[in-house]
């Protein structure tokens, strides 16, 4: 399974397939709630706002802190918006994407894969739009969800949200791992990676955008001592190849670029590691640099976003 290097940038117009086209069918979005009293999983934290909580290394990354030490119970409320492309046949379990910190792509994602599915360049997929539960980094439940190294978060998709998107839409989900993607920007990322890592037989697809693979899990895990680090320093190497198809992209000024490697914090170089040891091991990889590209790169998005998700689907049947 070949990988693929890519140079992109400095400049990033909006692609063709981010705009609207009069002739091309419009799929449904559908919203609903979850309740973090309704979750056996994740019944909600914050971060406490202390002095353990504020503790910063000499490049100002935040420092990880024992769960007693750095949060407390709070409730939330998270928003799931599910795309039904127009072409879906009702009964047919359908192919599926499951997106972190889903209000980003609200305004984006559903266009971009009208016009993809109308012109056959990806499958006609139910793309899933999960909020997180709130706050981020170290001590807060999006940094629980997002930056433990763990099959939690894959669990809690599993067995508490697409059940209930199958409640509220009635669409029947494929449980074909081959026919699940999951993506994500930052955290997210590396959440998306995370559910595939620990539960290929789930889901096998994954789209990747300034991934956080740094040392940001919090509380502290002593299997994976510098968090997501792990996955290209040891997991990935140690581990036998597994199946997945991985599409990353990381901006040549994303966040602590100029950090030096012992601080296993520097965006960029993580990225360029997941990519070589991706490519170590044989994995089906596509590795994009974008040049003058941030974190999260907004412009980044909307210009790679539609043939992202074309490579991500190649082989699909």
């Amino acid at each position: 399974m070949p990988g693929e290097e890519v140079v992109i940038g400095p400049d990033y117009p909006p692609a063709p397939e981010t705009g609207f086209r009069p002739d091309v069918p419009a799929g449904r979005v559908h919203a609903f709630a979850l309740e973090s009293r309704d979750s056996a999983i994740y019944p909600g934290i914050k971060r406490i706002d202390n002095a353990v909580t504020r503790r910063r290394d000499a490049y100002g990354n935040r420092l990880a802190a024992e769960a007693h030490e750095q949060s407390e119970a709070c409730p939330y409320t998270r928003t799931v918006w599910v795309y039904v492309p127009a072409q879906y046949e009702a009964g047919t379990p359908a192919p599926l994407l499951v997106a972190q910190d889903g209000y980003l792509y609200l305004n984006r994602l559903p266009r971009v894969l009208d016009n993809l599915i109308a012109a056959g360049r990806v499958p006609p997929l139910v793309a899933i739009l999960v909020d997180s539960g709130g706050g981020d980094a170290q001590g807060s439940q999006r940094g629980l969800e997002y930056d433990t190294l763990s099959g939690a978060y894959s669990d809690f998709i599993e067995t508490e949200v697409l059940p209930r998107v199958a409640r509220e839409t009635g669409v029947v989900l494929t449980d074909d791992p081959d026919g699940r993607a999951v993506m994500g920007v930052s955290s997210g990322a590396a959440c998306a990676f995370t559910m595939a890592w620990f539960h290929p037989e789930r889901c096998r697809r994954v789209l990747s955008y300034s991934g956080t693979y740094v040392n940001q899990q919090s509380p502290p895990d002593p299997a994976t001592p510098r968090g997501a680090w792990e996955y290209h320093a040891t997991l990935i190497p140690a581990a036998e190849t597994k199946p997945l198809r991985v599409w990353l992209e990381v901006g040549e000024q994303d966040l602590h670029a100029n950090d030096p490697e012992e601080t296993c914090h520097n965006w960029p170089l993580a990225n360029r590691r997941m990519a070589a040891a991706l490519a170590a091991k044989g994995y089906a990889y596509r590795f994009t640099l974008s040049l003058g590209g941030r974190h999260a790169d907004p412009r980044v998005l909307d210009h790679t976003l539609p043939c992202a998700l074309e490579w991500l689907w190649q082989g699909y049947r």
